[in-house]
């Protein structure tokens, strides 16, 4: 046990770097790292080059992974399935895809045109912004496991519920039609080498650092800013949990922006830390990541107001309800 508590506390959470950072602005900078600018300077230095380090190495890894389960080979696994195992695989399918709302919904639109059915397509759609692999270590590093693994279930059972609803609506009328008849070339997959693998890996890094790194600088920016600038009495009286309306309304705090979940944590993090509920502070992470305005508006060409209106209502309500739960259980976490 004190072995894993060195090793996450050492690769996760990287204390060696939060002291590294304090050691460099203390002594080569002569910051006090106790005062606000330095706090918020040791905050931002050291959250922005613990993410990047983390996304560098999980992103390759689960990249390498992906790369034996291009979108042609993950169809025919979806296709062979049905009812709730199909759900579930497509939920979970959507764990080790690394994107963020709008750069899933390519792929929803390729299953879809694929003929899988909209239960198993809203499941992965719902999941992949909301739960990856990369976000469960970044979970870790920065609250606990119990935390990380939680969120993960409940996002999970959140996706499936939702994909079932949806699949039980039967609203494949509400699909716009060029999604349905979008063909889709059976192209048998590329017998890649190692050395394949690792470029396609190290393209994928480098494509979602490209898309991710400013939101990364604007989440921890503002999540330095809430934990040192930001009275906690303001805070708690907006979203203090004893606030019944602090979930609803961290959730339509939430739906405006645009950020991945990465961009997210660091603000999720600082809320915590001034007093707001964990429920509360999570709702408004899924929020930007599953409800972000410009993916609804991308979602509206792909499918028409009714369905896109039972998926906004499903995923809203579930993110609310996941707030409360976790609010209320809190203490089992921390």
């Amino acid at each position: 046990m004190e072995l894993f508590t060195w090793l996450n506390d050492q690769l996760l959470r990287m204390d060696w770097l939060a002291w590294l950072v304090r050691v460099l602005l203390e002594d080569g900078l002569g910051l006090d790292t106790s005062s606000r600018v330095g706090a918020s300077l040791h905050f931002f230095i050291y959250d922005v080059i613990k993410i990047f380090i983390l996304l560098a190495v999980l992103i390759f890894s689960i990249s390498w992974v992906q790369s034996y389960f291009p979108p042609e080979r993950t169809r025919r696994i979806l296709g062979s399935m049905s009812g709730f195992k199909a759900k579930l695989t497509g939920a979970l399918l959507g764990t080790i895809t690394p994107f963020c709302s709008c750069s899933s919904i390519p792929l929803f639109i390729g299953f879809t045109s694929s003929g899988l059915p909209l239960g198993v397509t809203f499941a992965f759609l719902i999941s992949s912004p909301l739960v990856d692999l990369a976000s469960v270590i970044l979970l870790a590093s920065i609250f606990n496991w119990s935390i990380a693994i939680a969120y993960v279930l409940i996002g999970l059972v959140l996706a499936v519920l939702g994909g079932t609803l949806i699949g039980r609506a039967r609203m494949e009328r509400y699909v716009e039609a060029f999604v349905m008849h979008n063909p889709v070339l059976d192209i048998p997959q590329e017998q890649l080498t190692r050395r394949d693998r690792a470029q396609f890996a190290w393209a994928q890094v480098s494509d979602i650092f490209s898309r991710v790194w400013l939101y990364v600088l604007i989440g921890v920016g503002i999540g330095a800013a809430i934990h040192n600038w930001i009275p906690a009495g303001w805070i708690e009286a907006l979203l203090g949990q004893e606030n019944w309306w602090s979930v609803p309304l961290a959730t339509v705090l939430g739906i405006p922006m645009y950020a991945d979940i990465f961009g997210t944590l660091p603000i999720a993090e600082a809320l915590v830390g001034r007093g707001v509920g964990l429920g509360t502070a999570l709702a408004f992470m899924m929020a930007v990541t599953a409800l972000s305005l410009p993916s609804l508006i991308m979602l509206k060409k792909v499918v028409k107001a009714p369905l896109l209106a039972l998926f906004f209502g499903i995923v809203a309500v579930g993110i609310v309800l996941i707030g409360y739960l976790f609010n209320a259980f809190a203490y089992l976490f921390i």
